[in-house]
């Protein structure tokens, strides 16, 4: 560790630091070795590590408070923290308890405390972002992703980078913060084509469809750089009624061209119990469509995957891509439909081009690295 700070400092830059919050060890470390290969030009040859130990423990009452091991002065610092893993547990009058998104959050700002102003720039890539279903008021209600990120600003954090986020409008809260929305599209695309090299990815025989009207913007980016039909889904709620915190689905109505016979890929943001998309995988079904596909950015699957295990079995679901971005629970990687998209590598680039202080609008936007391997597929159809 004691390399550190001689072996990556630029005078224009800020030294490059990454910091992994609990439950984030594994990505972090992915992370941690593409930044390593990105600047093998530019770092000693014992280089070990981009990495910031720090150190979060609690006390028996289950506060905490949080430790940074290794100086941070004039570091460009970009924490990674997954506010939804509740693989991690801490101890709290003798009984073991699972981490909250409230904890994981409050975890965070503790660091960012720690820091004291000493580092150069703190970037935070949250990549499902906290509260981040609680971004608008329809009621007389809390405001908690706006208050989160209005927090997160008036502490020093400088730029927020978040995956699919529900509502990407919510940055409006913070007009004077950097703030990305990065979405995995060709990630998705890549793995899907590894998954399956026969699928035929044309208008003549695939069709993305969205779950329900939230899902039509990132369904149509996918429709327009695949040269895709697109249909939807929308809910009938009864909204007399409140289950759970949320008005109960009555039926799933859908709009577009015919289906029969044809692949189907159905993109959301997240799998969250995983009722509404098997819903929608059987309606699909019902409309003779041949095979249904689900792309989701996080599969959170909050009621496990029992429920996916009957609809792969009843033949409802084919495969089921979700990203490493958030905690996956052991055995949903044992499943046969469940197919994970390592998005560290892209992870790792957004940061390497922000420490050099480039633009990362061509990853933001990797209209051409799609049509690259796409072409390529083409290519090898033919």
């Amino acid at each position: 560790m004691n390399n550190m700070g001689e072996a990556y400092e630029q005078d224009r830059l800020g030294r490059l630091g990454v910091i992994g919050m609990r439950g984030c060890e594994e990505i972090t470390c992915k992370v941690n070795e593409h930044l390593k290969n990105f600047n093998k030009d530019s770092i000693d040859k014992d280089f070990e590590t981009f990495i910031i130990p720090i150190s979060c423990p609690r006390f028996g009452t289950g506060e905490a408070k949080a430790m940074i091991l290794h100086s941070i002065r004039t570091y460009d610092i970009y924490i990674i923290m997954d506010a939804f893993n509740y693989g991690v547990t801490y101890s709290m009058y003798g009984q073991e308890r699972p981490m909250s998104p409230d904890d994981h959050y409050q975890d965070l700002k503790r660091i960012i405390s720690a820091m004291g102003g000493k580092a150069r720039r703190i970037t935070v890539i949250m990549p499902m972002l906290y509260e981040g279903r609680q971004h608008k008021r329809v009621a007389r209600e809390s405001l908690d992703c706006a208050l989160m990120l209005q927090e997160l600003s008036n502490m020093g954090v400088t730029n927020i980078i978040t995956f699919d986020a529900h509502d990407a409008r919510v940055q409006n809260s913070i007009p004077l913060c950097g703030f990305e929305n990065v979405h995995p599209t060709y990630q998705m695309i890549k793995a899907c084509l590894k998954y399956d090299e026969d699928i035929i990815l044309d208008k003549e025989n695939t069709m993305i469809v969205s779950p329900d009207e939230g899902a039509m913007g990132r369904c149509m980016y996918y429709s327009s750089v695949l040269g895709m039909n697109l249909g939807t889904f929308y809910k009938r709620r009864d909204y007399s009624t409140i289950i759970n915190g949320k008005n109960p689905i009555v039926a799933h109505e859908f709009l577009g061209n015919d289906i029969s016979g044809k692949n189907i890929i159905v993109v959301d943001d997240m799998i969250a119990s995983g009722e509404s998309m098997i819903d929608v995988a059987r309606e699909l079904k019902l409309r003779d469509a041949k095979r249904v596909i689900v792309f989701s950015t996080f599969g959170l699957f909050t009621e496990g995957i029992a429920k996916f295990d009957k609809a792969y079995e009843d033949g409802l679901i084919d495969a089921v891509f979700t990203t490493n971005l958030v905690y996956r629970m052991p055995e949903l990687k044992d499943a046969e439909w469940y197919h994970e998209v390592d998005m560290s590598k892209y992870i790792a680039l957004i940061i390497k081009q922000l420490n050099d202080e480039t633009s990362i609008s061509n990853l933001l936007t990797p209209i051409s690295r799609i049509e690259r391997i796409l072409e390529k597929y083409r290519n090898k159809e033919q």
